[in-house]
C-alpha cells in the first residue's frame, strides 16, 4: 500500500475574505450602515477546505498563489497556524492577493464582490507530478474562477492525477459567462467527485431540476456528483445510487464557506472508506457547523466536536 506524505492536496483559489456580521439592510447610496464587526480571514475554496481538513486532524498541503502584499502574508501565516503545509503556496511578484468582500444581510443570502488578484495567474503548471504523488486525493477548488487555468490545463491536471492513482475532486466558483458548459465538460471525464451547488449547476447545465442537473454531469463523465442546496440539503448521484440528504438544524449566522466545509467532511469520509450515505452525513454536519459563526472556517468542527455532534444528531436520507 502506498505511503503518502499528505491525506489531501488542495489546489486552487486562495483569497483574503473581508466579511461583515449580518446587517439589517443594505445602505442606500451615500449612506453608512453599521455592523457589529468586520472580519479579515482566509478564504477561497482551496484554502477553506485545507483549513477544515487540518481542523479534522488530517495532513494537508495547499498549492496556490498569493500576492506580494500584506494580505498574502496574512493568508500564508494564517494557513500555517491552522496546520496547513504552505511550502507550495507561491508568492507572485507585483501582484495583489485575491480578495472578496462578503456582505451579510439578515434574512438574505450573501453578496460577494471579488477581485482575481494572484489567482488570475494560476495555470496548473504549479502542480508537479511529485506533488500529485504525495496524497491519495487531489482537491481542485475554484475552477472557473482562475482565468489562466484553461479547460485543457485542468483536464491535464486531473488526467495526470488519475494516472498516478489519485482520486480527483472538483469544485467550482463561477460568475455567469458564455462557455461554462464547454469548460466543465472538458474536465468531468477525469473527475471522480464533483461538488457544485444548485445555482452553479443551473448556470452550467441550463436545467432547473436538480436530479436532471446531476445526471447531465454524470453523462459528461463525472463518477459521482453531489449538488448542495443550502437549507434544502443535498442530492448525490453515482453508479446505481441516488440519495437525497436533509440538513442538520443549527443557528445561522453566516453561510460563507459552508459548501467548502461540506466538501471537507465528505473527503474525510472518502479517506476513511465510508459509504456515500456516511460521507453525506459527515459533510452535512461539517457544513452545518460552519454557518454558526462569521467567516469561512471559524465555526467548523474539530474531529472530537464532529464525532460528538453526530452522536446526538441524525441526518434524514432518502
Amino acid at each position: 500500500m502506498a505511503e503518502y506524505r499528505y491525506d489531501c492536496l488542495c489546489v486552487g483559489i486562495v483569497v483574503a475574505d473581508h466579511a461583515c456580521t449580518p446587517i439589517t439592510s443594505l445602505p442606500a447610496a451615500g449612506h453608512l450602515q453599521m455592523a457589529d464587526r468586520l472580519q479579515l480571514s482566509t478564504g477561497g475554496c482551496a484554502a477553506n477546505v485545507a483549513v477544515d481538513l487540518a481542523k479534522l486532524g488530517l495532513r494537508v498541503a495547499i498549492v496556490g498563489r498569493v500576492g506580494d502584499d500584506v494580505f498574502g502574508g496574512f493568508v500564508s501565516e494564517s494557513l500555517t497556524a491552522a496546520g496547513v503545509e504552505t511550502q507550495y503556496l507561491m508568492e507572485t511578484p507585483d501582484t495583489e492577493t485575491s480578495g472578496t468582500l462578503i456582505v451579510n444581510v439578515a434574512g438574505e443570502d450573501r453578496r460577494f464582490v471579488h477581485a482575481f488578484g494572484a489567482n488570475a495567474v494560476f495555470d496548473g503548471t504549479e502542480v508537479s507530478d511529485e506533488m500529485l504523488a504525495s496524497a491519495p486525493i487531489l482537491y481542485l477548488g475554484g475552477y472557473l474562477l482562475m482565468p489562466a487555468l484553461t479547460a485543457e490545463a485542468a483536464a491535464d491536471l486531473f488526467r495526470r492525477a488519475q494516472a498516478a492513482g489519485v482520486k480527483t475532486v472538483l469544485d467550482v466558483a463561477i460568475a455567469p459567462t458564455a462557455e461554462l458548459w464547454e469548460r466543465i465538460a472538458a474536465v468531468l471525464p477525469y473527475t471522480d467527485l464533483f461538488f457544485p451547488n444548485e445555482d452553479e449547476a443551473r448556470l452550467m447545465t441550463g436545467l432547473e431540476n436538480v436530479r436532471d442537473q446531476a445526471e447531465r454531469f454524470r453523462a459528461a463523465g463525472a463518477r459521482t456528483v453531489v449538488i448542495t442546496r443550502g437549507e434544502t440539503g443535498t442530492v448525490l448521484a453515482s453508479d446505481g445510487e441516488q440519495i437525497e440528504g436533509g440538513v442538520f438544524p443549527v443557528s445561522f449566522v453566516d453561510g460563507t464557506g459552508s459548501g467548502d466545509a461540506f466538501d471537507a467532511g465528505f473527503v474525510l469520509g472518502m479517506l476513511e472508506g465510508r459509504s456515500n450515505a456516511e460521507c453525506l452525513r459527515l459533510g452535512s454536519a461539517l457544513g452545518a457547523s460552519c454557518v454558526r459563526q462569521i467567516g469561512a472556517t471559524a465555526g467548523v468542527f474539530t474531529r472530537p466536536e464532529l464525532d460528538a455532534f453526530l452522536r446526538e444528531h441524525d441526518l434524514p436520507l432518502d
